[in-house]
């Protein structure tokens, strides 16, 4: 590309110099030889009006006298009548630039200039001509390749950036060059780069993600499994068949709902619904784990609650709580429920060391853990609870209280709404 620039840089002022050169070279030419012959005329006038005074004052007309009024490549013949011609200079060979005046008094003067002095001085002319064209080549060579330099440069740094888009680098580069139309290619291609990173770590997400929340409805489905492969009952083998068709529809609804967040992670489909199911179900499904951990776990506080969110979203962040508190936490696992203000706001706490003071609020970064762990669970449970308006906060570091805030709906009034439980 760079060496087309220059040619047809080079060509286009090639061009405008053979055109322009050409005609100059003509116009210079004639001007120099019609000046040549308007010197000739102005000094045979100049010669006959000396020659007039002279005569007129009746002084001598002399070779020596005329000599210094000849200029030194001219040479000049006056005849005066009734005398011999006088000659003044060095007569030239070849072709002559001639001019005659005739005097007042009856003498004619004629003046010769070789035509060789023209074609010197035209020389001249046509050398200085060809100098200004060849620093106009010269000139013209160097900004072809500035120009070159400019549009290539920038054209190799977008073809590699493409290319590093291609070979799955989406880091964009923000670098602009100065000419609009490349510039323009740039913010395309950087626009790009930041919208295949989004994707790519969208899809990281939703696998890390996928692979966090799916192991836990696995796990219990999967104990479920060998609970009926353990026993002969049919009421035994009916009653986990049940309990396995509701994990089988929670691992549905978390697959949904993993889906969904990654599409738009601000998309809810909140309902009304009851808090006393869902807090049951999760008794249910985590009490063989705390079982055969030698740890139990509770729940207390108003009951009948009825909270504005997704069933499915809400225990999958309680399940997160349950199991970081299975997995961190020691002793007894409480889920407290109580009303502030319109909330209603479910506790999970433990009786474990709790929150690293180094982490606090950031516990819920993704990443971000005290333990081995994968550092993913609190994070997603923050944004599932985020998808429906509600929140997930610490309450407490330690011993640690997680708390989450749903809208409530008021219930019905009955009589035991105040009383603790324990499930």
């Amino acid at each position: 590309m760079r060496r087309r620039l220059i040619q047809s840089t080079l060509a286009v002022v090639l061009v405008v110099i053979a055109v322009f050169g050409v005609s100059l070279v003509l116009v210079e030419t004639r001007t120099i030889s019609k000046g040549a012959q308007e010197r000739v005329d102005s000094e045979a006038l100049r010669l006959a009006s000396i020659v007039d005074s002279r005569i007129v004052g009746a002084e001598d007309v002399t070779p020596g006298m005329l000599r210094k009024q000849v200029a030194e490549e001219q040479y000049a013949v006056i005849r005066i009548p009734g005398r011999s011609p006088i000659e003044v200079g060095t007569k030239p060979q070849g072709e002559v630039i001639e001019a005659s005046a005739d005097g007042e008094e009856g003498e004619r003067v004629t003046v010769q200039e070789p035509r060789s002095s023209v074609t010197r001085e035209v020389g001249r002319t046509l050398l200085i001509i060809a100098a200004v064209a060849l620093l106009a080549v010269v000139a013209a060579v160097l900004l072809a390749v500035r120009q070159a330099n400019r549009l290539a440069s920038p054209l190799t740094d977008l073809a590699e950036t493409a290319e590093r888009l291609g070979s799955g680098d989406p880091r964009p580069r923000h670098k602009r060059y100065g000419v609009p139309e490349l510039d323009r290619v740039a913010d395309v291609l950087d626009s790009s780069a930041e919208r295949i990173a989004r994707m790519l770590t969208a899809e990281r997400r939703l696998a890390a993600d996928a692979s966090h929340q799916l192991r836990t409805p696995l796990t219990a489905l999967s104990m479920r499994l060998e609970e009926i492969t353990l026993t002969d009952d049919p009421d035994t083998v009916k009653e986990e068949a049940n309990v396995a068709l509701t994990q089988v529809e929670r691992l549905t609804d978390v697959v949904e709902r993993l889906l969904t967040n990654s599409r738009d992670p601000r998309t809810g489909s909140a309902v009304t619904f009851d808090l006393d199911e869902v807090i049951l179900q999760q008794l249910a499904e985590w009490r063989p784990a705390y079982r055969s951990a030698g740890r139990a776990i509770v729940s207390s506080g108003k009951r009948h609650l009825r909270a504005v969110g997704t069933p499915g979203a809400v225990a999958q962040v309680l399940a997160a709580l349950i199991e970081n508190s299975l997995m961190h936490g020691r002793g007894t696992v409480a889920l407290r429920t109580r009303v502030t203000g319109n909330q209603v706001v479910i506790e999970v706490t433990d009786e474990g060391p709790g929150v690293p003071a180094d982490l606090g609020a950031r516990i819920f970064e993704r990443t971000i853990s005290g333990r081995n762990s994968t550092g993913i669970g609190l994070a997603v449970a923050r944004d599932l609870a985020e998808a429906d308006g509600g929140r997930l906060e610490l309450l407490q570091a330690q011993p640690p209280v997680f708390g989450l805030f749903l809208s409530r709906t008021p219930p019905t009034p009955k009589p035991d709404d105040d009383e603790p439980t324990v499930r």
